[in-house]
């Protein structure tokens, strides 16, 4: 018999030739599968619809409200499109739309978290129990509750409103606030809930109560666009501390929420957002040329310097 040297068949290296093969293709298409699992959430509605959804309010002069045209414009509108600028970057998209829902108070949370809107650019404050339902971006204004009333009638306190008739928005933490502050000073107050803060303020115009609760600055607005701004006080006493301001966003959603706060923090700390404010704080806006005169606070000049999404008000000082 003759003796045979090594036994390797072409058959076996076309085997193992055709298993690498394999198996790099294998890898490039779990990497592949990868890639296209990045997106999620808020990020791949966006992507895959080519839109997003600001939600804006009405009459938050001058956060967000309408203007001559029935334009949504204002502070928080104007940080929103930056948003919106960083999410386009972000999903590398040649153009984005964007589409404009309305919001009121009521509204807002169960619009956010159905996905009708993706961005709530408003005059939300962010606060522990907001944050059980939904996400805040870092915070854009500081304001606290207080009352808008009538110089006629001779209101000093939150005490001189026993027994009258005071209105707020339903659905904000002042209407809350105003209702815990009912019980524990023992005022026997009417509380009215208005649809929204024009309805509200028309109710103290019209005599039909005696005092407004809501954030100070949103009074502010309202006693500036009003018919007699010299017939109107803001209360100096408050209902709360010093409270923030976020654009709101679905909760459980960190991808989305890393690249909003990555925009927001870039605003601020850059300047950006302090020129943006001083051009609806500190100058005529439209539609009434009214000019707010508020200069911004040393409080939020710190929180643009450092920002944060905290909703402690003892973190703004």
């Amino acid at each position: 018999m003759l003796a045979s040297g090594p036994h390797h068949p072409k058959g076996e290296e076309n085997v193992k030739h055709f298993r690498h093969i394999g198996l790099a293709l294998a890898a490039t298409f779990v990497v592949s599968q990868a890639g296209a699992q990045e997106l999620t959430g808020t990020l791949k509605n966006i992507k895959d619809t080519g839109a997003i959804t600001l939600g804006f309010r009405d009459s938050s002069i001058p956060f967000s409200y309408l203007d001559d045209n029935q334009k949504p414009v204002g502070f928080a509108m104007d940080i929103c499109y930056k948003i919106v600028e960083a999410v386009k970057k972000e999903l590398k998209l040649d153009k984005l739309e964007v589409k404009l829902n309305p919001v009121t108070s009521a509204t807002r949370i169960p619009l956010m978290a159905n996905g009708t809107i993706d961005l709530e650019c408003g005059s939300t404050t962010n606060n522990a129990e907001r944050q059980k339902q939904v996400a805040f971006t870092n915070t854009h204004f500081l304001t606290a509750s207080r009352y808008v009333f009538k110089k006629s009638s001779g209101l000093k306190s939150i005490d001189d409103l026993k027994g009258k008739a005071v209105v707020s928005t339903a659905g904000t933490t002042n209407i809350k606030q105003l209702t815990e502050a009912n019980v524990a000073k023992g005022l026997g107050a009417n509380i009215i809930p208005a649809k929204d803060h024009a309805e509200a303020f028309l109710m103290v115009e019209t005599d039909r109560a005696v005092a407004f609760v809501m954030d100070d600055i949103l009074l502010a607005s309202l006693v500036a666009g009003s018919k007699s701004p010299g017939d109107y006080e803001v209360s100096k006493d408050a209902f709360s501390k010093p409270e923030p301001y976020g654009i709101m966003l679905r909760k459980d959603d960190p991808a989305f929420k890393k690249v909003v706060d990555a925009a927001t923090a870039a605003l601020y700390t850059s300047g950006e957002a302090e020129k943006i404010y001083n051009k609806w704080f500190t100058q005529k806006i439209p539609p009434k040329g009214l000019n707010l005169n508020t200069p911004i606070s040393a409080e939020l000049k710190n929180e643009f310097a450092k920002p944060t999404d905290s909703p402690n008000p003892d973190d703004y000082k």
